[in-house]
């Protein structure tokens, strides 16, 4: 029997939910040719979906993420496409869902880190839609078992309606670039190797600013010739970004490269020879596997998910402590042997993760639900 189910995929063009909604919405394609699926698209949204089959339709909706319209104009939009399931791609479900509701919840960011927010009633804002989406989800997909736990410690929710669901791992970083063709991006983006690489939004959870100082005593204390590139849309930071720089006297080694274009990230993520993510929070962490697949040697954060997907593949610190971050940061650099052991422990665990493996159990649970109704 052929179902309509709706995606909120205007969040398409966000990195890590939009990494989610494209990548679930090509295996879901690749796997479902029964159903058929509605795909709320924002402004650009059917640039960023790419080519789909027939049984995909894309809707537009004009109404922002996070908006107190979005409550009353997508109830009334859902309601006119007559759907029997819909999937919330973030943790805001409409007023009114007709049908069963699936909920992504990536993390919940917003409640342990509410000084995060630009201001008091945002955080309320999260704090009601996530406990609305908890009580009205049929069923609750969080992308880590981390993610699962913070939900369960913090809500009362039937444990039962919550499945973690990982992400996956694009082919592209899989694909190894061959010498000359790195060679050719290096050239292109003006890159020297060796370099270190950050790849992040300039959001305060991203610890950015505890990276440059880790870096600037590693550069002190162990003999390295190495600058620290960093990837990611940050203009308003970026000033004071390069004042703590020079503070610490690596203003010539510090390279800030902004937003790049996807293609140019695999090039990017192989060229490097370490990788810093030591975030404070993240619900999975798409950068962590995304180098390890790169064979790129991991430094990460041992808390939220970040030490559930590198635990014993990736080098793990406390990303609050800045000398320990040096610390294996001067270690990473002078001793090849544990890069590599990093490498290929990396690579193992990035082949573990896959987005068809996602899409083929988040159909499951469509089907699962729309069975019981």
């Amino acid at each position: 029997m052929s179902h309509r189910i709706a995606i909120d995929a205007r969040k398409i063009r966000d990195f890590g939910i939009g990494t989610y909604i494209r990548n679930l919405t090509r295996g879901l394609a690749a796997l479902d040719r029964e159903n058929h699926y509605l795909m709320l698209v924002g402004p650009n949204g059917k640039e960023a979906l790419g080519p789909l089959p027939d049984n995909f339709e894309l809707v537009p909706v004009a109404a922002p993420v996070y908006s107190l319209r979005e409550q009353v104009s997508l109830s009334w939009r859902l309601h006119r496409l007559a759907i029997d399931l819909y999937h919330a791609t973030h943790y805001v479900l409409p007023t009114l869902v007709p049908g069963r509701a699936v909920v992504t919840i990536h993390d919940i960011i917003h409640i342990l880190y509410p000084e995060f927010l630009p201001s008091r009633l945002a955080f309320f804002y999260a704090q009601r839609m996530i406990r609305r989406s908890l009580a009205r989800g049929d069923r609750i997909i969080t992308v880590s078992k981390n993610s699962r736990s913070d939900l369960l410690r913090f809500y009362n929710v039937d444990e039962s309606r919550i499945e973690a669901v990982y992400n996956g791992v694009e082919d592209l970083y899989h694909d190894h670039l061959e010498p000359a063709d790195l060679d050719r991006w290096m050239q292109q983006l003006e890159l020297q190797r060796p370099y270190l690489l950050f790849v992040g939004n300039p959001k305060p959870h991203k610890n950015l600013d505890n990276v440059i100082q880790a870096y600037a005593k590693a550069r002190q204390v162990y003999e390295f010739d190495a600058p620290l590139v960093c990837v990611g849309s940050r203009p308003e930071a970026d000033f004071k970004i390069r004042q703590r720089a020079e503070q610490l006297g690596i203003a010539d080694d510090l390279r800030l490269l902004g937003h790049v274009a996807g293609e140019a990230l695999p090039a990017i993520y192989q060229g490097a020879t370490l990788f810093l993510y030591p975030t404070l929070y993240e619900g999975f962490g798409l950068p962590v596997v995304e180098a390890m697949a790169s064979g790129v040697p991991v430094i990460t954060s041992n808390t939220s998910a970040l030490e559930e997907i590198g635990k014993g593949y990736a080098h793990l610190v406390d990303p609050l402590d800045v000398e320990a971050m040096a610390r294996a940061i001067g270690h990473c650099m002078t001793d090849a042997e544990h890069r590599q052991s990093l490498i290929e422990m990396g690579l193992k665990r990035a082949r573990e993760f896959d987005w068809q493996r996602t899409a083929k159990r988040t159909l499951e649970i469509y089907r699962e639900v729309l069975d019981r109704a």
